[in-house]
Parts: structure tokens; C-alpha cells; sequence
């Protein structure tokens, strides 16, 4: 009998993929929310209310589960506040395995917050995989949407750095295969797109697949800061964001790996493929 796994924050873009592929593989699934009117049973899945900033419902949510799926949710700056209290929860509860999403690169400063966490589950004693994608290609029709619908622009403070970008719907379906395949473990996998492209292309794709004419301007961080803020971003998360884009102008998420296609044995779905998935969010 295949013993529960648990999604946190399975509302979130890489957590519904991760549950989709769970499902369809016969898993049971119990993912979280922090609203708690969505607590039950719906679509096979049960749902459990936690609040990752205080704790409330860990226990229960972790309680018979047998795996489970870590990433912290979006707008929180220290990562590590959010994701240690999981992680040490899981070891409470002697999980089988712990899957922890970061990000790429992030194991280059050994004090940032996601680093502290990936050491944290590194020294747990768990089995675990730490997964590391890239820039996702959904922030296109997410986060700077804004502009591409408003000034056809791209408008971000990114220079003409080139980026391996990753598809979520690939990232999630890594993360259901790693969750459940007792042969990758105690490892850390840096996830990357099929080519490494900067935004000005990706604008292009979206131009050519879309039929609507878009273009990439640079801005400044201050600008992007008071755009953020304004749309109801706290000044932390706003500042951490323009600090991994830093990062990005600098040319360090260029590179390319060879892991999604390994493990997926097939290719990662392109900038094409994926502004072809979701052109109506663009016209």
C-alpha cells in the first residue's frame, strides 16, 4: 500500500503540479493552505490549514505522513524562519524522505537564508534531495505580467544577462519523481531550461507566439523596488527580489545542466513551448 506524501502549499504552481503527478501515480496526497476555510477533503486530497510563520497545524499535517515536500512560500525574505521549523518537524516525525526546493545558486553564500536551510536538512539526518531550478518562464505571466499587458515591456533591471530559464511544470514533475524514486537521495539537483537565452529573446518568443508586438527594457532596481512595494510587496521581499536579479545581470544563471533531461528522459519544454501553453495570458 503506498503510504501518504505531503505537498506544502498546494495551491502554489509547482505544488498542484507536484500533486497532479502524485495522483496520477496512485499516491495519497495531503497538501496545506493557510486559509483554513480550505480545510477537507476534495478531489481525493486532503487538505490540512497551517500557518508556516507560526507553526499552527504542523503537527497535524504531519502526522502519518511518510514524505514530504518543503518550499517556502512566496513574500517571506528569511526562508530559513519559514522552512527550519518544517525540517525539524520532519525529523521529529522520522519522515523517509524530505524533498526541499530552493533555488539555483543559493548554495554559493553559505549564510543566506536558503543555504542555512538546505544545511539544516543536509545535517538532519533524513534522507533527503534538495531541488535548485532556475528562473521559472511562469514569472513571465505572473510577477511582470504588469508591464507586458499594460506597455507591451518587459520591464525588468536584468541588463542582457542570459538565463537558463525552467519551466514550473517540468520542476514539479522532478520533484513528484524524486519524491517517490528511493534511488535519488542525499544529493542536491541544480535545474535548468534548454538553452540559456536573456530577456530580450524570451520578449521575442513571446512577440512571434503571441502575435503581439513585445519588447525588453531595462529599468532600474529603484524603479522595480517602487513597483513592488506598491503592489503590496514588503520592502524585505522586494529588496531580496532585487538582489537574485542582481545576481542574474551578473551572468550567474546562465548556465545550463544536464539533470531535468536526465531525469525526465525527455527534453525541457522551451521558452516557445511554454509562451505557446499560455498565449492567451499575453494577447
Amino acid at each position: 500500500m503506498k503510504k501518504t506524501i505531503l505537498v506544502i502549499g498546494g495551491s502554489g504552481q509547482i505544488s498542484s503540479e507536484v500533486i497532479s503527478v502524485l495522483k496520477a501515480a496512485g499516491y495519497p496526497v495531503r497538501t496545506t493552505s493557510s486559509q483554513a476555510s480550505r480545510a477537507g477533503i476534495k478531489d481525493g486530497v486532503e487538505t490540512v490549514h497551517v500557518d508556516v510563520t507560526t507553526g499552527q497545524g504542523l503537527k497535524e499535517a504531519f502526522a502519518g505522513a511518510a514524505r514530504v515536500f518543503l518550499m517556502a512560500p512566496g513574500g517571506h525574505a528569511n526562508q530559513f524562519e519559514i522552512l527550519a521549523p518544517l525540517i525539524r518537524e520532519a525529523k521529529a516525525q522520522n519522515l523517509e524522505k524530505v524533498v526541499l526546493m530552493t533555488a539555483m545558486g543559493v548554495d554559493a553564500v553559505e549564510t543566506s537564508p536558503y543555504r542555512r536551510a538546505e544545511i539544516e536538512l543536509e545535517k538532519s539526518g533524513l534522507d533527503y534531495v534538495i531541488v535548485r531550478p532556475n528562473w521559472f518562464l511562469q514569472n513571465f505571466h505572473t510577477f511582470w505580467i504588469h508591464g507586458i499587458k499594460t506597455q507591451s515591456k518587459i520591464l525588468l533591471p536584468a541588463g542582457d544577462a542570459k538565463t537558463s530559464f525552467v519551466d514550473s511544470r517540468d520542476v514539479g514533475e522532478v520533484i513528484a519523481k524524486v519524491l517517490i524514486d528511493d534511488s535519488i537521495k542525499n544529493q542536491a539537483l541544480d535545474l535548468s531550461g534548454p538553452e540559456s537565452i536573456d530577456h530580450h529573446e524570451v520578449a521575442a518568443a513571446i512577440s512571434k507566439e503571441s502575435g503581439k508586438k513585445v519588447i525588453y527594457e531595462e529599468i532600474t532596481p529603484e524603479t522595480l523596488k517602487q513597483g513592488l512595494v506598491g503592489a503590496g510587496l514588503s520592502r524585505d521581499y522586494a529588496e531580496f527580489l532585487l538582489a537574485i536579479l542582481g545576481a542574474l545581470k551578473a551572468g550567474y544563471n546562465a548556465r545550463l545542466t544536464p539533470t531535468l533531461r536526465e531525469l525526465l528522459k525527455r527534453e525541457p519544454r522551451s521558452v516557445r513551448d511554454y509562451v505557446r501553453d499560455y498565449r492567451s495570458s499575453f494577447v
